[in-house]
């Protein structure tokens, strides 16, 4: 399916205007960065970038996409011959998914002539500001979560492809399933899944509705128990499943005191192994204030999906160079550095990380323990990693995600409120 559409109707114009003065076939650079993390966050984490590469390769203008540029008088005939013929042919270098960033990463950079790549603009952000504000978000949900692990489940409360494009973002930044069957089915998410009020509400009594889903789907079910009382709920739950139930959801009231009496009854009860899911609006804070409580896991929904207070993650994507000439915006409040850049990491010598060095193109002065970040992404129009199956990609950037994460600071790991977890050092370097 083309996204050729998903853009902004100001990039045809532009490129409508920039045929025809002959600038359109000028050598560029855009960059996408953030000028700062969301007020108080210490890392961001960038995601989307395997489904955006997905939406470029298909960035193809076909029949039906002309004949509505066409009918609705979008650009002009000469402009709509261009686009039928284009396919992007330059190149495009990253960050690898899953990495961290801080202000002013050049997170991305996009390399072509102004033409094709004006055009990615709009899906560009669209994709990466809504997938790093959900790994950013999930990231500090995994950390709050420690060891126990964290299901997502927001569906219901975002668009119907946005909650796919979530569970993959939350999965890569380290939840262990998804309640979402389309990010199973595309991306190998695990899922995982319960059951409603409605279906207690169904029968006759929560013992009845709890024996029927033991019989349907085994002992290691998860048992939804405060439709009514939780203490009753739970002696029902054990009366239907016996010692050997796999768990128990709460997803109601004071959450920490609830799973305090859920375990000591269950315990009493002889279902010792029997774990306790814990669900209700649960943000990362939230999921702290649980850390002392005899929780097993989580399940994060509203909150997630939402970015956690941060729904986009203020991603832009600036041209810094034409012809190799650096270029930069001077707007009060909004500027940009002209160049190409180039990005280190620094890291000290028990390995965390201690700076980001950015430079212009002719690299930046390296150091023992330097990290270069960029990494080619798609080259004369190719992507790098065709030969890598999707599923494979995605468990390559958990795991990515997950070694980076080591190398953080511990300050940075807190959910107070911080500066960056490091310093953003810009370099002057000559050509």
């Amino acid at each position: 399916m083309s996204t050729a559409l998903l853009t902004d109707h100001y990039e045809l114009t532009m490129l409508a205007a920039a045929l025809r003065d002959g600038a359109a076939q000028r050598h560029c650079v855009f960059e996408v960065f953030a000028r700062s993390l969301p007020a108080g966050r210490r890392y961001g984490v960038v995601g989307g970038t395997d489904r955006l590469l997905d939406a470029i390769e298909a960035f193809r203008f076909g029949e039906p996409e002309i004949n509505e540029l066409r009918e609705k008088q979008i650009v002009d005939s000469a402009t709509l011959d261009w686009l039928a013929a284009h396919q992007f042919s330059g190149d495009i270098e990253g960050y690898a998914e899953g990495e961290l960033y801080f202000p002013g990463s050049p997170i991305l950079t996009v390399s072509g002539t102004f033409a094709e790549a004006v055009l990615l603009e709009t899906l560009v952000l669209s994709v990466l500001n809504h997938d790093t504000a959900i790994a950013s978000a999930a990231a500090r949900m995994i950390g709050a979560a420690g060891h126990r692990p964290c299901i997502e489940m927001g569906s219901r409360r975002t668009h119907e492809q946005a909650a796919v494009a979530a569970a993959r973002a939350a999965y890569l930044a380290g939840f262990a399933a998804t309640s979402n069957l389309a990010a199973g089915a595309r991306y190998g998410v695990p899922t995982s899944g319960t059951s409603a009020h409605a279906f207690t509400l169904l029968h006759d009594d929560e013992e009845a509705a709890f024996s029927a889903q033991v019989t349907a789907l085994g002992l290691q079910t998860t048992l939804l128990v405060d439709t009514y009382d939780v203490p009753e709920g739970i002696r029902a739950a054990v009366r239907a499943a016996g010692a050997g139930l796999g768990a128990i959801r709460l997803d109601s009231g004071d959450l920490g005191s609830l799973a305090v009496q859920a375990r000591e009854l269950l315990d009493s009860l002889g279902a010792t192994e029997t774990r306790i899911v814990v669900t209700s609006d649960l943000d990362e804070y939230a999921i702290a204030a649980l850390a002392a409580a005899p929780v097993d896991a989580y399940g994060v929904g509203t909150s997630l999906v939402t970015g956690s207070g941060a729904p986009t993650a203020g991603l832009v994507y600036k041209l810094v160079e034409v012809d190799g000439r650096p270029v930069a915006k001077g707007s009060l409040g909004k500027p940009s550095r002209g160049g190409q850049k180039f990005v280190v990491r620094r890291h000290n010598d028990t390995g965390v990380m201690t700076a980001e060095v950015i430079g212009d193109r002719d690299r930046v002065p390296a150091r023992e323990g330097d990290r270069a970040l960029q990494v080619p992404l798609v080259v004369h129009g190719r992507r790098a990693d065709s030969e890598i199956a999707p599923r494979q990609r995605l468990e390559r950037a958990r795991e990515h995600h997950r070694r980076v994460m080591g190398t953080l600071p511990a300050a940075a790991r807190k959910l107070s409120r911080g500066e960056p977890a490091v310093d953003t050092e810009f370099v002057e370097i000559r050509r």
